[in-house]
């Protein structure tokens, strides 16, 4: 079978064609029968006539959603009965045979509308049927031919892809891990990446000067409305760059995206205006301030750069200093000794970009003096056998020859939800969790049996 798609039969006019797709509708005019059928290029309309008995007569049980095989002549529709709404609305296929590959029972919720008016918990938990919808279909759409493009701007700018592992070692890096037992190693586990954050700086040490990854990221953090357990973002990470260097790129990449594929979105201001987070916070109370000049314009993009972050905050119920980052962003100040005289007012390398009000990427310079970070580490209350344990594989790398480096990682999902006016990053990503970080269609997390306890070391305490 020779499969032709509905979008290329405005070009066979008169040729005998195959489609293979879903009905999306029927309607019955008297004996005419009329079947809208889609597939991943759209619909077309195909007509069933008394004339052509064996699909005249299996027409007869179809319903919507059922999955056929229609083959037919594709001819011009009468001229006051074109659709110039859909580009095969000036062609329909008059159907010769008609084969039914699948039946469909009545679909538990409705997907010929945008979907807002639907609960969520039937929505995911039937989201194979969710995702037919044409918002849903545009959407993902989208997001990858977004993605596809920032991978080819930044193979063009020298970067090289590089996958990093996802069972990896717990360090703090600002967030609850997800932690994997170890069935060979008892009472060893691994730990799902919160982001490649060591990876990305030991590539560097490497010599991959220019890297980049769409990479999934694991957050085991408290339930939260908008916020997933897992999500992807674009990571970048440079060798022999200042700030400048970093926000120019990301500022550039994201500039040509808006223009090739959102051409309807107005950028307030290039170049993208930079505030203090000083600034930032005193003016608008945020350190993701949404400046636009009329919010209620929904394509009107207000990008906007935060940068000289403070470095650390004090941590009162630890009795502590901590990096308000990560402790590998590098401050402002060369030693340990400039730190000391005054923690709160040191300033840090690192960046945010924000638009319409939400983070859409953030970033710094990195700490590559190992004995500087190692002070760090050590101001921030972890003793030298801590440091060691959890970071020793760092900090060894780095006697070897490490590079000035920086880098930025923006979140892929918020940053389409922005760009397709979407509320929520659950309407562009394809399986996404609930807000309390349940998947209700695999029924997730959910119960598993007693040997996989046993062979994982693993007890269940249930309080």
């Amino acid at each position: 079978m020779t499969r032709t798609l509905t979008g290329a039969t405005p070009h066979k006019i008169g040729v005998s064609v195959t489609i293979a797709g879903w009905v999306d509708t029927r309607r019955d005019h008297g004996k005419i029968v009329f079947l809208d059928v889609r597939d991943r290029e759209g619909i077309v309309q195909v007509v069933f006539t008394p004339e052509a008995a064996q699909a005249y007569e299996a027409v007869r049980a179809v319903r919507a959603e059922w999955v056929v095989r229609i083959e037919g002549k594709v001819q011009e529709r009468p001229e006051k009965l074109k659709n110039a709404q859909i580009p095969t609305g000036g062609v329909e296929i008059a159907a010769e045979t008609l084969t039914v590959l699948t039946s469909a029972n009545t679909l538990p919720l409705p997907i010929n509308t945008d979907g807002y008016e639907i609960g969520e918990d039937v929505r995911l938990k039937y989201r194979y049927l969710d995702l037919r919808r044409k918002r849903l279909q545009r959407n993902l759409k989208m997001r990858h031919q977004g993605i596809h493009f920032i991978r080819n701007f930044l193979t063009q700018e020298g970067f090289v892809e590089i996958e990093t592992p996802v069972l990896s070692k717990s360090t703090p890096e600002g967030a609850r891990d997800f932690l994997v037992p170890s069935r060979l190693y008892e009472g060893k586990f691994y730990a799902l990446p919160q982001s490649p954050q060591q990876y990305k700086q030991l590539l560097q040490v490497a010599g991959f000067e220019r890297y980049f990854q769409i990479v999934r990221c694991f957050r085991d953090e408290d339930p939260r409305a908008d916020r997933q357990p897992e999500f992807t973002q674009l990571d970048v990470e440079m060798s022999f760059v200042e700030q400048e260097d970093v926000l120019e790129l990301l500022e550039r990449l994201y500039i040509q995206l808006v223009e090739k594929f959102f051409p309807e979105k107005h950028i307030q201001k290039k170049p993208f205006p930079r505030i203090t987070y000083k600034e930032a916070m005193e003016k608008w109370g945020s350190d993701k301030p949404d400046l636009r000049e009329n919010k209620e314009d929904p394509n009107e993009l207000a990008f906007v750069w935060v940068v000289d972050f403070p470095a650390f905050e004090w941590k009162e119920q630890e009795s502590r200093w901590d990096a308000v980052h990560h402790p590998f962003t590098r401050p402002q100040v060369n030693s340990i000794e400039e730190i000391k005289k005054d923690p709160g007012g040191t300033l840090a390398h690192q960046y945010d970009l924000a638009l319409n009000g939400y983070e859409i990427a953030g970033g710094s310079l990195r700490v590559y003096d190992p004995n500087f970070l190692t002070d760090i580490f050590e101001f921030m209350g972890n003793d030298r056998e801590e440091i060691k344990a959890k970071f020793g594989h760092l900090l060894e790398a780095f006697e070897y020859g490490v590079p000035p480096h920086g880098g930025i990682a923006s979140g892929l999902d918020r940053l389409f939800a922005v760009l397709l006016g979407e509320a929520s990053i659950r309407e562009v990503m394809a399986f996404p969790k609930t807000g309390d970080a349940r998947d209700l269609m695999m029924e997730a997390p959910s119960e598993v049996s007693e040997q996989q306890l046993k062979e994982l070391h693993v007890r269940v305490q249930k309080t």
